[in-house]
């Protein structure tokens, strides 16, 4: 909870440091969907000087919007909070709020910190339960190469996540779990895809919870100014433990909408999509597989 409390922290920071925002937006050009400033500046409060790095870093990388389940390669600044309601093949439903989001911000041209905050889940009908879930407190986003829609339209980023055991008895895993990620994009006109391939490993009780390979691939069109239909492919493959040699698979059609202009910098995102599965057959022993039958999520974000 400790890190749940500092990222609620840097939020109330920035956002008393927002005052100052829409002085350091007017001074610089706006890109098709993203603030754009092509080089930071030594002047001015250090405001002046983060907005500008962030400017500059969102000018170099294509302007796509960040999909609803897959993780964009994208450097992105924003406050994030989703919401799934999932119902389970052994008739559970599952009501996840935050979804392990939170706050996203860019500290230099190349990268970005990921702090997010604990889902708080409440599971009803079979084990009924509430509280917090595990938190995936930290995400470090490293871009490798990028080019806007200008040059080249395509980003090449590594990540590395850290998840901590702080859930209630219901809902953690009871080990602290690290995701190395490798994640890309290509974009084509007003058509892009998103796609992520990573691995958790668990750092301790493997043989309870198993080695996974996730993967993802999302379809994106830009319509109009602030339209962004899609369609996500979402796969989860277990190596060992007692799901181990079954793969996990949902599609997700999606729409996201933004960014929508509030004040300066400040721009909100909306979305919405909804995942089911489709492979394996459903199986409840010795652990429910898929993890669910179906889930809608939504997504709000406040991006800065």
């Amino acid at each position: 909870m400790r890190k749940a409390v500092s990222a609620v922290s840097a939020a109330l920071v920035i956002s008393l440091g927002l005052t100052g925002v829409a002085k350091a937006d007017d001074a610089a050009p706006a890109a098709a969907s993203d603030t754009a400033n092509t080089g930071a500046t030594t002047k001015g409060s250090w405001v002046d000087r983060w907005f500008a790095i962030v400017a500059q870093a969102q000018a170099s990388q294509p302007h796509w919007i960040t999909p609803v389940a897959t993780v964009t390669p994208r450097l992105e600044q924003e406050f994030r909070f989703d919401a799934g309601f999932q119902q389970a093949g052994n008739g559970a439903h599952l009501d996840n709020y935050g979804m392990g989001k939170g706050l996203e911000i860019i500290p230099t041209t190349s990268n970005e910190i990921i702090l997010n905050l604990p889902p708080y889940e409440t599971r009803s009908v079979k084990k009924p339960a509430q509280g917090f879930g595990d938190d995936p407190v930290l995400l470090i986003k490293q871009r490798l190469i990028s080019a806007n829609e200008q040059n080249g339209n395509y980003i090449v980023t590594g990540f590395f996540g850290v998840q901590a055991p702080t859930g209630a008895t219901a809902f953690t895993n009871d080990a602290w779990v690290i995701t190395p990620t490798l994640a890309a994009g290509k974009g084509w006109g007003r058509f892009s895809i998103q796609t992520t391939l990573g691995a958790a490993f668990p750092l301790s009780h493997e043989d309870q919870i198993g080695k996974s390979i996730i993967s993802n691939v999302a379809f994106q069109y830009h319509v109009g100014e602030v339209f962004w239909p899609e369609f996500e492919v979402n796969t989860t493959h277990w190596t060992d433990g007692p799901r181990g040699g079954k793969t996990q698979v949902f599609l997700t059609p999606g729409v996201v909408f933004g960014r929508f202009p509030i004040a300066g910098r400040l721009k909100a995102i909306v979305g919405v999509g909804y995942q089911v599965a489709v492979a394996p057959k459903l199986t409840t022993t010795p652990a429910l597989t898929p993890t669910y039958d179906r889930q809608l999520i939504i997504t709000t974000r406040l991006a800065f």
